[in-house]
């Protein structure tokens, strides 16, 4: 069985107003198995929150990477950790 991780990611560029929240959740649950959100921050970013499995989480973070995201990715700054737990499946906040 796979290691069960946190993954925080900040995602900057042109990702506000474009949908990218929705898309992110709609491709966490396309992915599977992946609990937790993703935020608009005050400085433009979005912060990505994804508990699961390493595997899925990875899958996740390329997608964030690979430019088939809403708007304009320039950048993407991310955290590996323990999972916490209390999420209800994958929300946008």
């Amino acid at each position: 069985m796979s290691e069960e991780v946190r993954l925080v990611a900040w995602v900057r560029g042109r990702v506000q107003g474009v949908g990218f929240r929705w898309f992110t959740r709609a491709r966490a649950l396309e992915i599977g198995g992946l609990s937790g959100f993703a935020l608009n921050l005050d400085d433009g970013r979005v912060q990505v929150v994804a508990e699961g499995s390493r595997e899925r989480c990875e899958g996740l973070l390329d997608w964030l990477q690979a430019g088939d995201t809403p708007g304009c990715v320039d950048g993407v700054t991310e955290i590996w950790d323990t999972p916490r737990g209390g999420y209800d499946g994958f929300a946008i906040r």
